[in-house]
């Protein structure tokens, strides 16, 4: 295998004509200067210089080495460079996919701070519900996953622990009713408060929640409308059509237009997380993401 420092010296000894002279240029000893001519030349698998007296001169192979030498070094640097600048943050690129109450909350909280600190990051976003967001990130698809999972039976598949889990906060659900409804006012209601009322339900993994917190509470849910769409969600309960529990997450960015908030009791949550790669979690351009949206999640 032909290596750079090789290639550098023979580059010198080309330009400077013998090896002592190679040795000043190089700053280091004649002795070091033959002892890697000879490592190249076993490389190569042949000559690469021919020295009579006190001349070198390259042969065919050696003049074909050092025209390619210079673009092989040539490339080399830049890479050095770029990885540079990757490892010092000044570029780099990080590719996220999260939730879409996740990507309207916490996202643009964390990546406005991120430019700031770090222009030269570049960060693309693709909306995902776990556990395909999950899925995306074994697959390669992205180096960063915004994931929620649920504490129920329901979940207990929904395994980590191959991936870096960086924990966010924990979303408690809140239940939704129309601003008439007879508990508009109640502030605090169970579950069982509601067991006899139509459901809004949202995602598939929230609808099986929902279905598993109503039948320990003793009941089957009616669900009337499913949709993946809070705002949906939200608008269904605001034309009085039945009632929800969402994520308080889910509902920072719309306004619940005539619908009432009631707390949950029992509280019933969802753990939001950030999800790596063992590997991509020493990256810093993708260290300093995970660290922006914990500190969003703080706020």
């Amino acid at each position: 295998m032909i290596e750079a420092r090789h290639l550098r010296v023979l580059r010198a000894v080309a330009a400077t004509g013998s090896f002592s002279a190679a040795a000043r240029a190089l700053g280091c000893t004649q002795p070091a200067v033959s002892q890697q001519m000879k490592a190249l030349e076993t490389s190569a698998g042949t000559p690469l210089l021919v020295r009579t007296g006190r001349e070198t001169r390259l042969t065919q192979a050696g003049e074909v080495l050092v025209r390619h030498a210079s673009g092989i070094l040539a490339g080399l640097t830049a890479a050095e460079e770029e990885i540079a600048a990757i490892a010092g943050l000044r570029a780099g690129r990080v590719r996220l996919v999260s939730f879409p109450s996740g990507s309207s909350t916490l996202v643009p909280t964390a990546l406005a701070a991120l430019r700031a600190a770090h222009p030269g990051t570049q960060v693309s976003l693709v909306d995902a519900e776990p556990p395909r967001s999950v899925e995306m990130l074994r697959e390669g698809d992205c180096d960063i996953a915004l994931a929620f999972r649920y504490g129920g039976a329901a979940e207990q598949g929904a395994g980590w622990d191959d991936l870096v889990v960086r924990p966010l906060l924990s979303d408690r659900l809140v239940g939704l009713v129309p601003e008439r409804h007879r508990l508009a006012d109640a502030g605090a209601v169970t579950i069982g408060d509601l067991a006899d009322e139509p459901w809004i339900a949202g995602c598939p993994r929230c609808r099986r929640q929902l279905v598993e917190v109503c039948e320990t509470a003793g009941f089957t849910p009616r669900i009337d409308f499913a949709t993946d769409d809070y705002p949906a969600v939200i608008g269904l309960v605001g034309a009085g059509l039945g009632v929800a529990v969402l994520p308080e997450l889910a509902l920072e960015s719309v306004r619940p237009k005539g619908t009432r908030t009631v707390t949950v009791e029992p509280p019933v949550a969802r753990e939001i997380v950030a999800l790596t790669l063992p590997d991509l979690a020493q990256v810093p351009a993708v260290a300093a993401t995970l660290d922006q949206l914990a500190a969003a999640a703080a706020r």
